[in-house]
């Protein structure tokens, strides 16, 4: 196979899979592992992609949110993985907050806790958390097209009528310097938000957006709890990060 040819097919299973390994790679092309080493050094070196261990991972638009339903299609299993460990937090006559997502959107069919109370920002967690006969109320204002969330002024002075045990929230990027960020300002703003209303907070994150950065700063990953799936390999520098006060 011809360079040119390996590098359309790796940058063209980044775009399906978010992250390859090499063995994937190899496996595909059948190339060797030293082969497909050059070939991520020279992608990564163009800005196409970006080399993690064992593998590569795609480049994230800052400014860009992926759709809901791409979202919802995407490390399913991670997401399972996740919703559970958060929705055992919940504790009977909590009142929470969901933030607009996927991985929120999960944790809904593993909320079997007795007397909670749910506001959320999320169009489509509403239906779901209806039929589960949970007590919810919906944050106004603007709705974005790509994940159904409600953002904008209005939405943060609603917030503002709400008190929370704990707040569940996702982000687009996790980084030990910038925290956690997310594409969208507005989006940013209504997290920073229920943050500040909630007694306890915790950012729901798959491996995918350890060690991304995008746009818009939410916080500081010591004003808030990660919980990711057991197979995060990032995960232990990040703990051990944020034990340390955030110095490296």
């Amino acid at each position: 196979m011809l360079t040119i040819e390996r590098h359309d097919m790796i940058l063209s299973l980044l775009s399906t899979h978010d992250v390859v390994s090499l063995q994937l790679l190899m496996d595909e092309t059948n190339s060797s592992e030293s082969t497909i080493r050059r070939d991520l050094s020279s992608l990564e070196d163009e800005g196409k992609l970006i080399r993690i261990h064992g593998g590569a991972k795609r480049v994230v638009e800052k400014h860009r949110d992926m759709a809901l339903a791409v979202k919802t299609t995407k490390f399913v299993a991670e997401k399972n993985d996740i919703a559970k460990q958060a929705a055992a937090l919940v504790q009977d006559n909590d009142c929470i907050y969901l933030d607009a997502g996927s991985t929120t959107l999960a944790m809904i069919p593993y909320l079997n806790q007795q007397h909670i109370t749910v506001v959320t920002n999320g169009l489509t967690h509403v239906p779901p958390l209806v039929e589960q006969g949970i007590e919810v109320y919906m944050v106004g204002g603007y709705v974005k097209s790509s994940t159904y969330a409600h953002v904008g002024v209005q939405a943060r002075l609603m917030l503002d009528a709400f008190s929370f045990d704990k707040a569940f929230l996702g982000a687009n990027g996790v980084d030990l310097m910038q925290g956690l960020t997310t594409p969208d300002l507005e989006e940013a703003a209504i997290k920073s938000s229920a943050i500040k209303k909630s007694r306890k907070s915790y950012f729901l994150v798959d491996d995918s957006k350890f060690n991304e950065i995008t746009f818009a700063k939410i916080c500081d990953l010591e004003d808030v709890q990660l919980i990711t799936n057991s197979s995060n390999p990032y995960y232990s520098e990040y703990k051990a990060f944020i034990k340390q006060g955030g110095t490296i």
